[in-house]
């Protein structure tokens, strides 16, 4: 069974909210590891998400024409 795609706000409030559970300190470490990984699991759907708006507003943005946008994602170059 395929599991149900997330919207982007719903990913970002999960992860909000396992930030706000790990912060406190007080989840035991099984817990904690559990949601750590569930957070890095919704981290890489919102980048992912981001990532493909991003792609579709270049092509808008060329009247449909793709061409590489020169947006940096890594921070600035030397």
């Amino acid at each position: 069974m395929a599991e149900k795609e997330i919207m982007f706000n719903e990913a970002m409030e999960q992860l909000e909210e396992i930030v706000r559970l790990l912060e406190q300190g007080d989840v035991p470490l099984e817990h904690a590891l559990t949601l750590y990984q569930k957070g890095m699991k919704l981290s890489k759907v919102c980048h992912d998400k981001l990532q493909s708006a991003e792609k579709q507003l270049v092509t808008m943005m060329n009247d449909g024409k793709e061409v590489p946008a020169n947006i940096e994602t890594d921070g600035p170059s030397k």
